[in-house]
């Protein structure tokens, strides 16, 4: 019997150990869900479950805009009615979901995986840069948009941006001063970010 009581609270321990990984889960949090699950129906632990191991197997990135996506091309590079000689150039998918949520934006998009930061050994090829200037040699994108995050790596990265795209004759803009510095786009009000598109500026 203490043997099994042992292996209970080891199977506890992992899990509030895994937990206490994910964004935004401290030590409390983690112990909570825990037990949580530890109450839940087994159905329900079940479908949790299955929903993690499915999101590893099933999702990719768009072979276009590097968007996660279930298909490939995703659904908002095979829209044909979304605006193509726009391109919006974001950190992370994330950044998406919160622009697509004020309705303003018509056009496609291109997502790094993340921001130039050389303190932290993030270079130029470790985002999808490169990626991106490979998408605009056809002539049919006239202006990137680059709404990466108004933080000091954010503005590194769309400092570089600039330099890098500029030669090529696209019209470059930021979004506007909406976005107070040090900001993170997800996280963003739609009113914002409504503000910080319509009035975005030429870099």
């Amino acid at each position: 019997m203490a043997q099994n009581n042992t292996a209970a609270t080891d199977a506890i321990s992992r899990l509030i150990q895994e937990l206490n990984k994910l964004p935004g889960i401290g030590p409390k949090s983690a112990q909570r869900l825990a037990y949580y699950l530890l109450r839940a129906p087994q159905e329900q632990a079940e479908r949790l479950a299955s929903a993690v191991i499915s999101l590893k197997l099933e999702i990719k990135l768009c072979s276009c805009c590097f968007n996660v996506t279930d298909a490939d091309p995703c659904a908002l590079c095979r829209n044909e009615q979304r605006d193509r000689t726009k391109v919006c150039v974001v950190e992370q998918p994330q950044d998406i979901l919160a622009i697509e949520h004020t309705g303003v934006y018509k056009g496609l998009y291109h997502v790094l995986h993340g921001a130039l930061s050389p303190t932290e050994g993030v270079g130029v090829n470790d985002v999808r840069i490169k990626e991106l200037t490979a998408r605009l040699t056809d002539g049919i994108v006239k202006e990137v948009i680059l709404a990466t995050n108004t933080n000091l790596e954010g503005e590194q990265t769309a400092m570089y941006l600039n330099h890098v795209l500029n030669p090529l004759g696209i019209r470059v803009t930021r979004l506007a001063r909406g976005l107070p510095f040090g900001t993170e786009l997800e996280y963003a009000d739609d009113a914002t970010l409504t503000r910080a598109l319509e009035g975005r500026s030429e870099l």
